[in-house]
């Protein structure tokens, strides 16, 4: 897909759409790492059909209005400002919600083994964390049926001004479903029944000084 971070931002969703990847990969690649399974049968709050729900679209009921959502932590704030002050034209609330879809295309561009895709949403040093672990899936003939349910949560955790450079690292907690197929379409493991409790810090980062427009996912972690 040719488009570019900024784009996935300000079209798609109104917004921006380690230790690097690869030692968070060598422990569960694709997210099949062995949590308590969480029933993805919808909530009694949830009004939509969970055969509707979409990879790239949050399940996340809005805050009453007289409740507003905290989309920071207290120790970002200061970064934050920063950042403001660097760029009046960031704006907090558009680019959680571009990191949230963010989240989804790219955990879905790995699942796939979507190479293309991961190049234009990461660093160097992530996406070639992201290769290995596909080159190594694909050896072993293995292939991922995971799904994004939900975004139970994405907030920013961190913020800092680098010189000109913006780093913001958000904390999301979601539910995935994970199946693991060999090469024949055996099941190895995992359920498309049972939801994964995920927990990941991902830090996106940008040059404010450049004329290049684009967010990338330069490190992740998990929380």
């Amino acid at each position: 897909m040719n488009v570019t971070v900024e784009i996935i931002v300000l079209a798609m969703v109104a917004a921006f759409l380690g230790l690097r990847l690869y030692s968070v990969l060598g422990k569960r690649t694709g997210h099949e790492q062995e949590h308590t399974p969480r029933s993805i049968e919808p909530k009694a709050n949830d009004r939509r059909p969970l055969e509707d729900a979409k990879p790239h679209v949050p399940d996340i009921a809005p805050a009453p209005s007289a409740k507003p959502v905290m989309v920071y932590e207290s120790g970002a704030e200061s970064g934050m400002r920063d950042i403001l002050a660097a760029d009046r034209n960031f704006d907090v609330g558009r680019f959680v919600e571009g990191a949230k879809a963010a989240y989804g295309m790219i955990l879905e561009a790995f699942w796939k083994g979507d190479r293309d895709e991961l190049k234009i949403l990461c660093d160097d040093d992530i996406y070639a964390s992201f290769d290995a672990a596909i080159s190594d899936r694909d050896a072993k003939g293995e292939v991922l049926e995971n799904r994004l349910v939900r975004i139970e949560d994405a907030r920013i955790s961190e913020a800092e001004m680098e010189g000109r450079t913006a780093r913001i690292t958000v904390r999301f907690d979601a539910d995935i479903a994970s199946v693991v197929k060999d090469k024949d379409g055996t099941l190895i493991g995992g359920s498309l029944s049972d939801a994964v409790e995920t927990h990941d810090v991902w830090t996106f980062s940008r040059d404010l000084s450049s004329s290049d427009p684009n967010w990338v996912l330069d490190e992740t972690d998990e929380a």
